[in-house]
């Protein structure tokens, strides 16, 4: 990758990410994202906020069950003709 040097025995990249486009960074980010395996990206922690957001719509699936429509429903709308 253009811009990385290595440091130290490791070979650990240093990368100078402001040479990036904005485009790039998202690319690399999403690179990384997906270089973790299902259970990596599992066991990393929820903050506080995301811990509650996730309480509250538990909360509101328990309440008021399922919101919203079947797929089949969604198919069979999209192939009616508009009035």
């Amino acid at each position: 990758m253009a811009g990385c040097e290595t440091l130290g025995a490791m070979s650990k990249p240093s990368i100078d990410i402001g040479q990036f486009s904005q485009e790039e960074r998202l690319e690399l980010i999403e690179e990384l994202w997906e270089s973790l395996g299902e259970e990596e990206r599992e066991a990393l922690p929820l903050t506080g906020e995301q811990q509650d957001e996730l309480d509250r719509r538990l909360d509101s699936l328990e309440k008021e069950g399922p919101v919203g429509l079947q797929p089949e429903e969604v198919r069979a709308r999209l192939r009616r003709p508009a009035s």
